[in-house]
Parts: structure tokens; C-alpha cells; sequence
């Protein structure tokens, strides 16, 4: 607890940006206690672009609260007030914030008996600095918004309000940040799952979405995705139960290593525990048969649904939920075979990343973390294991200690989305400890009984999750394959609506998805509500065209083409879906 509380009252010293954000979150503060007498201050660490502190008032703030802070904020750096260091004994520390308690308990929380402290104007923080020399070498800085946040992450202690702010070098970088904000807004999942009908929330089921018809298609559309590429690379789907007796979870380590985010029931006076992940549950299966060393390696996927227990405060539409499925895979393999699948399990990534039109992932190697089941020797082998396969593939990783799972090491892939935010999204975790605890075998080509190891995988990962990072990435525009109406055949007037139902029936019939949009609005009104539910075509029909047999095509673009025969554009269409092109 102590190292943690340190680690909230420490800069980063290592780069001058950032130096600058901690002294402009250092400003901020002086300007909240200086508008709010009795304001009660908590932390005020860095983050990406900018900063945050927290604080305890009496009132919630207002957007016309940060407008004021901000003034006052531009009045300290006018001022140029400079920054200087203290180094006191506790015993001094602690009369000068005798009236802030969460000062007071960083404070009882340091080893050391001295402490050091910085001080701007008339307004003295608790921190370790390095600073700036002065307050008017802050260059460009806004504050963004006010959220909640429980003292030490804790949802027993008190609520704070926590201020964000963004601070750059240039005015130029700050307005790039905040139209990037704008732009993330604008993209958000959450929205256009509502305004697209593709899913909502509902408090009735928190952490579980309503996936709507259209959304439910493009779900499935992913998952029929994955099976066809099970088939290309020797996967067989299996389904497992739902809930499983507590005596699995317990055998499994998950009991004592992940119990706090289960769900568990009793029944007939026994405990039971909603799965959380298949592992276990494969490991049951994987045991049901004997196994020869010609059968294996044996990859086994499960879209099971999984349910996992989150803290309301940490769910975050479909990218943080309690109930969700996995494109999940167990392989289980001999030792010599696991280059090879690890091998091509980076190229069924690429292949499937290359498909929902993101870029080139970066690579880490998360190592073992303190609390892990398992000898050291085996984790050795794993984590060398792994190392060689990468390396085998030239890929450039990453190595991450102490971020492993408590049951083996793991590969995860980041991919950036069109902002340039970083997902984590693929994960490739060798596993030696559940066949160990399983006593899973197979008969090697020596007739003795071996371990098999086991590697955990998902390409998308949560399915759920993936839906949210794809619809920000592509603001709702899906690749054609992957759009729930991919043309929307739009008749100018009734006389026209006969050919339009036609012309769909024939994009029916080439396995596209095409409605007819006959509501009694006019063609203009028509093409705009299809360009905002971000359908990929609209063919427009009239006399002319029907006359002809062309179409009128419009691009979501903008981009338009006339006279092209019907032929034509389903071929273009029916090639664009079996390429996965983006339109």
C-alpha cells in the first residue's frame, strides 16, 4: 500500500512534457482551493496528453466551474509564480495539511521520515517533483471535463470529483488533441450502436447488451467469420456448459485466483460458479478420451457465453461487460509443436486483422506475474517457449514483466483504431499448469503416458469488446462484407417501386443485402437517412433506369456513377464482399 500511495505523488522525471502537465496539474489545484475555501485536495498525477486531480468539495462543479478555474488558472501563469522545493520532517508535513486528510494519509503512508513538498504562490502540494522553475513556462493547456472517482480506487471510501485537463508544448498540438476528442465523441460506440440499431444497454441487465437485429447480423457476421477460418486452420468447435461445480474452479486455481470476479450460486447445497472462461471446462474435455501423440496438436473453440463480475464503475458500453463470448481456442500440443502453432496462429491474426481493415499490430511478451500457480521451472520453459516462437517469426516484441496470467506467460497484440488510440485485442497464452492440475495425457510414440501443453487463444478476443473498438475505428461504416444493409435500392417516385423490389430481389439472389426504401419521403430525404445509417450503396431508379436496366449509384462517400446495368454492379459488389474490401 505504501509503494502505491508513493507512486501517486511521483513524476515521471524523464521527459519535460511531462514535467509540465504535473506542474499545471499543481496549478489547477491552487486554482480549485483558491475559488472553493475548504476544498479538500487528493492526487494529481500525469496521464497521456495531460493530467487529472482529485478533489473533495462541497458542491458537484459545473462546465461554467471549469471555465472560472481555468481563468484562474491563466492568472497564476501570468503571475509566473516559481515553483520551490521543500524537504520537511513528517511531523512539520503533517501540520502544514493538517486540515486535508488525504494528504495526511499519503503522508502516514511514506517509510521515509522526511518528506518533500513544492510550493507556487500561496498554495503548497505534497510531491516529489521535478518541476518547472516557474508557473509561466506553462505553455498550452485546457481542461476537458469532471468525472467521478473513489479515494484509492476504493468504491467504500469517499467520491471524489476528478478533473481532466490536456497540456501540450504548442497551441497547435492542444487544438490536434481536442479535435480528436471531438472526433472520439463522435465515434462513440455507445452512440452509434443506438443511432445505427445495432445494440443499447438497459439498466435491467448492467454490463449486458441488446444486440438488435442489424446488430445481431454483423455479430454473427464476425463469428461466421472465425468458423470459416477454424476450417482453413484444423479447428473443431465443441460447446461446453454454463455453470460448472465449484470443486472445477477450485482444482483449476481459479477459485483462489479469481474468485472475486465470478459469479458463484448454490444449489442443492452445493456451490456452483458461472464460467468465466473455457479453460477449465476444456480441460475436462480434453481428459473424457484418451489421446495418442498422431492426434495431437487437437484445437478445440468455444463461443460459449462467459459471464465475469465487474465493478459498475469500471463497465464501459461493449468494451467493459460482465456477459460476453470469445472466438476461444485450446490447442493441445507436444512440446516440439508448439513453434509451429504459435506460428500459424500469428498468421490466422494477421489474416483475420487484414480483413476488419486494421493496421499492423504491435507485439509484447507478458512475463510471470507475482501471484502465479506452477513451478519456476515450468514457467522458464513456457516463456522460452514463446520467445523462440516469436523470434522464429521475426517478429519485434516487447517483453513485459510481472503482466502474465497466473497460470502461464502470454503473447497480446495491440492494434491502433483511426484516431490512433491502441486496443489490446489478441492474446496467446501457453499454459504447462492446467494440464498439470488436470493430469492431462497422451501416449507418445514411445508408448508412455506425457503432459501435453496447452495454448489459450483468441484472435478477437471478446467479441463484444472487438464490435466496440471496430464501430469507433470505422465511425459505423462497416467493410461491405460486414454491413447489415449493404445497398439500399431507393425509388423516386411509386411508379419506380416495382423495378426497385426487382433489383433487390436480384442482389438477394448474389447473397447481398438489399432493402427497398418505398416510404412516401422525398429521394433526397431518402438518400440522407441511408447516408447516415452508413450504408455502403444506394442505388437510386427511376424511368431512365428502369427503362434500361442501370442503376443510379451513390457511394457513402458522395461519390456517384450513372448508367451502371444492374450486372455490373452486383459483380462489383459480390467482389468487393468475397474480398472484404472496405467499399
Amino acid at each position: 500500500m505504501a509503494e502505491e500511495l508513493l507512486a501517486d505523488v511521483r513524476d515521471n522525471p524523464h521527459d519535460s512534457l511531462d514535467m509540465m502537465r504535473h506542474s499545471t496539474a499543481h496549478i489547477m489545484a491552487e486554482a480549485v482551493v483558491s475559488l472553493f475555501p475548504g476544498a479538500k485536495y487528493g492526487i494529481g498525477p500525469t496521464i497521456e496528453h495531460g493530467f487529472y486531480y482529485d478533489f473533495d468539495l462541497s458542491r458537484p462543479l459545473t462546465p461554467e466551474d471549469l471555465v472560472a478555474i481555468e481563468a484562474k488558472m491563466r492568472e497564476s501563469i501570468a503571475a509566473n509564480r516559481s515553483f520551490s522545493r521543500t524537504d520537511v520532517p513528517k511531523l512539520e508535513a503533517r501540520q502544514v495539511f493538517a486540515s486535508q486528510p488525504y494528504k495526511l494519509e499519503i503522508i502516514e503512508a511514506i517509510p521515509d521520515e522526511t518528506v518533500r513538498l513544492y510550493r507556487q504562490g500561496d498554495f503548497t502540494d505534497l510531491c516529489r517533483g521535478p518541476h518547472l522553475e516557474s508557473t509561466g513556462q506553462v505553455k498550452a493547456f485546457k481542461l476537458l471535463n469532471v468525472a467521478g472517482a473513489y479515494w484509492r480506487g476504493d468504491e467504500h471510501r469517499p467520491m471524489l470529483q476528478r478533473i481532466y485537463g490536456a497540456a501540450f508544448e504548442t497551441q497547435e498540438e492542444l487544438d490536434t488533441h481536442i479535435h480528436n476528442i471531438e472526433e472520439a465523441l463522435r465515434r462513440d460506440h455507445r452512440r452509434l450502436g443506438r443511432e445505427l440499431g445495432l445494440f443499447f444497454f438497459d439498466p435491467i441487465a448492467p454490463g449486458s447488451p441488446f444486440f438488435l437485429p442489424k446488430g445481431a447480423l454483423v455479430y454473427n457476421l464476425m463469428v461466421e467469420f472465425m468458423r470459416k477460418l477454424y476450417v482453413k486452420y484444423g479447428y473443431q468447435e465443441v460447446i461446453t456448459p454454463q455453470v460448472f461445480s465449484a470443486d472445477l474452479w477450485k482444482r483449476s486455481g481459479h477459485y483462489d485466483n479469481y474468485k472475486e470476479n465470478m459469479y458463484f450460486i448454490e444449489s442443492e447445497e452445493r456451490e456452483f460458479g458461472v464460467k468465466p472462461m473455457n479453460c477449465p471446462g476444456h480441460c475436462v474435455l480434453y481428459s473424457a478420451t484418451l489421446h495418442s501423440y498422431r492426434e495431437l496438436p487437437l484445437r478445440i473453440a468455444d463461443f460459449g457465453r462467459l459471464h465475469r463480475f465487474e465493478r459498475s464503475g469500471v463497465l464501459s458500453g461493449l468494451t467493459r461487460v460482465r456477459s460476453f463470448a470469445q472466438d476461444d481456442s485450446h490447442i493441445f500440443c507436444r512440446p516440439d509443436q508448439v513453434q509451429e502453432e504459435i506460428g500459424a496462429l500469428i498468421r490466422m491474426m494477421h489474416e483475420t486483422y487484414t480483413a476488419f481493415h486494421l493496421g499492423e499490430p504491435r507485439f509484447t511478451l507478458s512475463l510471470r506475474p507475482d501471484k502465479r500457480v506452477g513451478t519456476e521451472e515450468s514457467w522458464d520453459r513456457a516463456e522460452t517457449a514463446l520467445r523462440d516462437a516469436l523470434r522464429s517469426e521475426g517478429i519485434t516484441f516487447e517483453e513485459v514483466a510481472g503482466e502474465g496470467a497466473f497460470y502461464g506467460p502470454k503473447i497480446d497484440t495491440f492494434v491502433k483504431d483511426a484516431l490512433g488510440r491502441e486496443w489490446q485485442l489478441n492474446t496467446i497464452q501457453l499454459d504447462p499448469n492446467l494440464p498439470e492440475r488436470f493430469e492431462l495425457e497422451y501416449i507418445a510414440e514411445d508408448g508412455t503416458q506425457q503432459r501435453p501443453l496447452m495454448i489459450h487463444r483468441a484472435i478477437l478476443g471478446s467479441i463484444e469488446r472487438f464490435y466496440g473498438v471496430l464501430v469507433e475505428h470505422c465511425a459505423g461504416a462497416f467493410p461491405v462484407w460486414l454491413a447489415p444493409v449493404q445497398a439500399m435500392v431507393i425509388p423516386i417516385a411509386d411508379r419506380h417501386a416495382e423495378y426497385a423490389r426487382a433489383v433487390a430481389a436480384q442482389m438477394a439472389a448474389a447473397g447481398l443485402r438489399a432493402h427497398v426504401d418505398e416510404r412516401s419521403e422525398r429521394m433526397n430525404a431518402k438518400i440522407r437517412d441511408a447516408q447516415n445509417q452508413k450504408v455502403p450503396y444506394m442505388l437510386i431508379v427511376g424511368d431512365k433506369e428502369a427503362g434500361s436496366n442501370t442503376l443510379s449509384v451513390r457511394l457513402r462517400t458522395g461519390q456517384e456513377e450513372k448508367d451502371v446495368p444492374v450486372a455490373a454492379f452486383l459483380e462489383r459488389a459480390t467482389a468487393a464482399v468475397a474480398s472484404h474490401a472496405e467499399l
